[in-house]
C-alpha cells in the first residue's frame, strides 16, 4: 500500500460538530489540488467528513482510526 503524503495537517482534536467541518472547509479552501490530513476526536466526524467530501466534490483518500483519534486524508478537487 502506498503511503499518502500530506501537504497540510489540520488538528481538530477536542472539537465537536460542527467545528471540525468548518475548520476543514477553511483549510482546504487554501489548497490547490493538494492533500490535507485531518485529525479529529469527535466520532461523528467519520460520517460528517465522508458526507462533506461527497457533497463538495473533494476526494476522501482514506479514513482510519488510531486509538481515539480519527485520521482523514482528503485531496482538494
Amino acid at each position: 500500500m502506498t503511503e499518502v503524503k500530506e501537504d497540510l495537517t489540520l488538528d481538530t482534536k477536542g472539537l465537536s460538530c460542527p467545528m471540525p467541518i468548518l475548520k476543514l472547509k477553511k483549510a482546504i479552501d487554501g489548497l490547490s489540488g493538494q492533500v490535507l490530513k485531518m485529525l479529529a476526536s469527535d466520532p461523528g466526524s467519520v460520517a460528517d467528513v465522508k458526507a462533506w467530501a461527497e457533497k463538495t466534490g473533494h476526494t476522501l483518500l482514506s479514513s482510519s482510526q488510531d486509538g481515539a483519534i480519527y485520521v482523514f486524508f482528503l485531496k482538494k478537487s
